[in-house]
C-alpha cells in the first residue's frame, strides 16, 4: 500500500430484517431501529441502521483490505447521516501514508449519494498486507 491507493470498494445492501437482527446482537433496542411506525412518528424516514452497523461495514472493508482483523490498528469515524435498511452501503478508502510499518487510509461511507460517516481513518499494519 502506498499513499493515493484506493482499497477495494466494499458494497451492502442490509435487508429489512437486519434492524432486529443487530438489535438482538447488539442489545440495542432503541425503537428507531425496530419499530417502523415509531421511527416514522418522530420523523424518521423509517427504521434507521445502527451506527456501529454502518461503522462495521467500514472495519470489515479494511480488515478485507488488510489481510485479516489482525491488520486493522486502529479506527476513528464520524457519524453524519443515518443509514436505511434496502438502500446499498458503499465503503471508500484512500491510502494517505505509508510509514513503519503502517498505512493510514482516509474513508468513509455513503449511502444514496450521501456521505452516512465521514473524516474517518485507519490504520493498517503493512506486514499483515503484505504477507497476504
Amino acid at each position: 500500500m502506498q499513499p493515493g491507493d484506493e482499497i477495494a470498494p466494499l458494497a451492502v445492501t442490509p435487508d429489512k430484517y437486519l434492524t432486529v437482527r443487530y438489535a438482538g446482537a447488539s442489545g440495542d433496542f432503541n425503537p428507531i431501529h425496530i419499530d417502523e411506525q415509531f421511527a416514522q412518528q418522530v420523523g424518521l424516514p423509517g427504521r434507521i441502521l445502527h451506527g456501529l452497523y454502518t461503522m462495521a461495514q467500514v472495519a470489515r472493508a479494511h480488515t478485507d483490505a488488510g489481510g485479516g482483523p489482525g491488520s486493522l490498528k486502529r479506527l476513528s469515524v464520524q457519524f453524519r447521516g443515518m443509514g436505511l435498511p434496502e438502500h446499498e452501503l458503499v465503503v471508500t478508502g484512500k491510502v494517505v501514508s505509508a510509514q513503519d510499518g503502517v498505512a493510514v487510509v482516509e474513508c468513509g461511507c455513503e449511502q444514496n449519494g450521501k456521505r452516512i460517516i465521514r473524516n474517518a481513518e485507519a490504520e493498517l499494519l503493512l506486514s499483515d498486507v503484505s504477507s497476504r
